[in-house]
């Protein structure tokens, strides 16, 4: 009696996944062909809000796939590579993007960020200029990351060598000093 009952549950089962247009069969759906996508630079945008970068550069890659190489795309894409610390392949993405006349001024602030995480001051204090005159000195991120580059600029590590004269004293066997000469 339990088996027929259960023969009669699977065979309903499977008849009402049939039945079903959402259901075919009992695999999951596969992608709904006629159905409305979302555009995945929308996405992309969302999940950098998110703070999922590694999903962020998957979608960004498919909007890549989907819009071809658009000055957004690219500059998502750098911006991305920026948060995840790959600051080589955010330069080159974030570089290409800039080519383009319509480059925002937020490309233009996370290039100035990578060449400064770089070590390179002095070009991204020129880029972070173009980017607040871009933005009409609207964004007080911008305008704070000038202030370090400026900063930054202004404190070189190359100051002029001093002349003195040191020599080494021998201590005992194995103690060495170092001796201002008068």
């Amino acid at each position: 009696m339990r088996r027929a009952a259960w023969i009669l549950t699977t065979v309903l089962s499977l008849v009402a996944c049939a039945q079903d247009p959402v259901h075919q069969g009992p695999y999951a759906p596969g992608i709904a062909k006629n159905g409305p996508s979302v555009d995945p630079l929308l996405v992309a945008h969302r999940l950098m809000d998110a703070h999922e970068y590694e999903l962020a550069l998957k979608t960004y890659t498919r909007a890549a796939a989907t819009n071809g190489m658009t000055p957004d795309v690219l500059a998502g894409l750098g911006s991305t590579n920026l948060a995840l610390g790959r600051l080589g392949t955010a330069e080159q993405l974030l570089r290409r993007a800039i080519k383009d006349v319509d480059a925002t001024p937020e490309t233009w602030n996370n290039l100035g960020v990578v060449l400064v995480e770089q070590g390179n001051y002095a070009e991204a204090e020129q880029i972070f200029r173009r980017a607040y005159a871009l933005d009409n000195g609207e964004s007080d991120a911008i305008r704070d990351n000038l202030r370090l580059a400026l900063a930054k600029t202004e404190k070189s590590d190359y100051t002029p060598a001093e002349e003195q004269d040191y020599k080494v004293v021998r201590r005992g066997t194995s103690d060495y000093l170092i001796r201002k000469i008068p």
